[in-house]
Order: C-alpha cells, then structure tokens, then sequence
C-alpha cells in the first residue's frame, strides 16, 4: 500500500477548532507514548491527532501504584524520546503532581521546561475551578494549556482511589446532581481561562455529553462514553500490553502481552535447545576470507 505523502505536525488551532458534535472537523484521535519506539509507531499511521506524553507512565513504565512520584525531570526525558518519534502528531506534555499546584508561577516554570526543553507544543494539567487562575495565566505566556477534569489521577487520595466523578454516593439523587455540577463547573472554568481542549475522564457518558454540548472547545473523553468530541486511551491498554489490567472503558484492539510472552519463551527455547542462532544469523570468517580474496583478484 502507498504511504500518504506529509500532512506536517498538528497545531494547538488545529485541534482548538476541531468540534465534531457541533459539525466541525472528524473526531480527535489521541494516544499515550512514552518513548521514541513506541511514539515512531503510533506517529507512523498519521491517524492520531494527538500523542500524550502522560504522567501515567508512572504506572506503566516505572510500576508505580499511582501518577504520584513522576518528577518534572522524568517527564522532560521521556518528552524529548517521544517529540524526536513524531512528526505529525501534536505532543502534548503532562506537568506531574507538584510542579504547578503551588502557585501560578510554579506552573509557568515547570511549564515553560516542558515547552522549551521537552520540546512539547502543549501541556496538560489537572483541575478546574482552583486552577482557573493557573490556566489563565500560562495561556498569557503563550503556553498552550489542555484541562483535565472528573477523575483526576492525580487526587487519588482525595478520591479514594481511581473512581468514576459525577455521580452521587450509592443511590442520592441529590449527591449525583451535585458532584455532576462540580464537574461542569470545572469544566466551564478551564474553558474560560483559555485551555485549548480538555480531557473527560471517568464520568457518566450522559454528563459527558451534556459538557460537551455545552463547552466551545474540544472535549477528549476516556471512559466518558461516546458522545465526546474525541477520545483517548493508554497505548499499553489498548494494546494488551497491561497485564492482568483491563478497565471497563478499554477496548483492546490486539493482545501483544500474550505474544510477547509467547516469543520470549520461544526465544527462550530455542537458545536452550542450540537452535538459536542458526546459520543464517551467524557470521562466516569462511565467507570473509571469500570476499578479501575476490578483492585482492580484482586488484591484479
């Protein structure tokens, strides 16, 4: 199959324009990658919009139970692997837990590394109301900001754990309506301090669809039904690649843990048994010897 020609990187108006629930654009397709291989691959289709560097691979790639303990340092090492794979992609950067919150003059710096020394052209952080003002003043600088509102991994204690927002505690009505409202709420204050899109993650589709409707700018929903303007997942998840991991909102499109287990332990086999490697994977000084000769022929 022909390759497609360049389209050239995404850019943060791209994307900002981008509204299908209002007839505006295809939906938004975005990915997490964490190093150069895996972003290569994903940037290589042209499909995906948007490449995620998340704080996420706390968990995926260093075993951490929680987003917690990524440093602003370890994202800006895994941003600039992830930027050189891309080319099409727009990258965005996650600033990590504790590298914005203390004030807006903490965000700017730790965001600006990102932009400058990552190489990202925008970041995410998570937050609404209480981060308005951060989000407003980052936009000010010329710093291109994604929110990221309903579960925030990065509250986990606060939360109890990774839970689904927007619903009220066992069957309260009245608890569901209020907590649907502090997303909303949440929601319209990123809008309104100049985010560019934002991320819906874990809330009820029918909220997340009512946010949508209601928000000028791109939604991007994980576990947040279909109704969002575009949707992201974790490469690893989809992938199969998080073993005895699965998420009702995942769909796995392919099952590589399995067959990566399967070829180690083939690889494995086969170095055991002195079936590996084989002739063909071996170097000859025969062969060698062949070649220096023809060429001291070929100078007579």
């Amino acid at each position: 199959m022909a390759s497609k020609p360049s389209q050239g990187r995404i850019t943060v108006p791209s994307i900002a324009h981008r509204k299908p629930s209002l007839g505006l654009g295809s939906r938004i397709v975005a990915l997490t990658a964490y190093d150069y291989s895996f972003a290569r691959l994903i940037d290589s289709s042209e499909e995906v919009d948007i490449v995620l560097v998340g704080d996420s691979l706390g968990s995926v790639i260093q075993g951490h139970d929680t987003t917690l303990p990524v440093t602003l340092d370890e994202m800006i090492y895994h941003c600039k692997a992830v930027v050189r794979g891309t080319s099409h992609a727009l990258v965005v950067g996650d600033l990590p837990f504790l590298s914005y919150q203390t004030s807006p003059e903490q965000a700017i710096e730790s965001a600006g590394r990102l932009l400058k020394e990552g190489g990202v052209s925008a970041v995410k952080l998570e937050g609404g109301v209480y981060m308005e003002e951060t989000i407003s003043r980052l936009c000010r600088v010329d710093i291109p900001v994604m929110g990221h509102v309903g579960l925030t991994p990065q509250s986990y204690h606060r939360m109890g754990g990774h839970k689904v927002q927007g619903r009220g505690v066992g069957n309260s009505a009245n608890a569901s309506s209020l907590s649907a409202q502090r997303v909303l709420e949440d929601a319209h204050a990123v809008e309104q301090a100049g985010a560019f899109a934002i991320v819906l993650e874990g809330i009820p589709e029918e909220l997340a669809e009512e946010v949508t409707s209601q928000l000028s700018i791109p939604t991007i929903g994980i576990g947040a039904g279909v109704h969002c303007d575009g949707q992201i997942l974790v490469t690893h998840d989809m992938l199969g690649l998080s073993m005895n991991f699965s998420p009702k909102f995942v769909k796995r499109y392919a099952e590589l843990g399995e067959q990566l287990h399967q070829a180690v332990c083939d690889y494995a086999t086969d170095v055991k048994g002195g079936d590996f490697p084989a002739s063909e994977h071996s170097f000859s000084e025969m062969r060698g010897a062949q070649v220096k000769q023809k060429t001291r022929l070929e100078m007579v």
